[in-house]
């Protein structure tokens, strides 16, 4: 991952994930995080939307990916719950950034925090989202 939006997730996955297992302050969470890294070195306003965002519209976010997994959200591993929460969020929330880029930072991440073969099913699961969630910017993309 090269560019500042790009360690901006991988930062915001991180961040995202202690949330999840402590159940923090997002506020504490994110004040926490940025004390510890050089925040000249990522997207630090996409971090904070991502790391704001995600929470605020997390009930939306599991109802999208539910239907996609054959077993609850809770039930992923904490990792790849974080990662397909930013994926499920960066699909509905900022149609400016193409599918495929989305996906493929996704599954970048899960490569680097996931299990052995959980970039698979980050890759599967998203790809079957955005079937739904941009299925014009696919159809258009396809039609090329």
């Amino acid at each position: 991952m090269s560019n500042k939006r790009s360690r901006a997730r991988h930062h915001a996955v991180q961040a995202l994930y202690q949330w999840q297992m402590a159940g923090g302050n997002l506020a504490e969470i994110e004040e926490q995080f940025l004390s510890d890294e050089s925040v000249t070195t990522f997207d630090l306003e996409y971090f904070k939307e991502i790391l704001h965002g995600i929470p605020q519209h997390l009930g939306a976010l599991d109802a999208q990916l539910a239907p996609l997994l054959s077993r609850s959200i809770e039930s992923v591993d904490p990792v790849e719950r974080a990662i397909l929460r930013l994926g499920a969020y960066e699909l509905t929330h900022r149609p400016e950034i193409p599918y495929r880029v989305v996906i493929n930072e996704c599954v970048e991440l899960a490569k680097v925090f996931g299990a052995e073969q959980s970039h698979r099913f980050i890759n599967g699961v998203l790809d079957k989202l955005a079937q739904g969630a941009r299925g014009g910017e696919i159809k258009l993309r396809r039609a090329r």
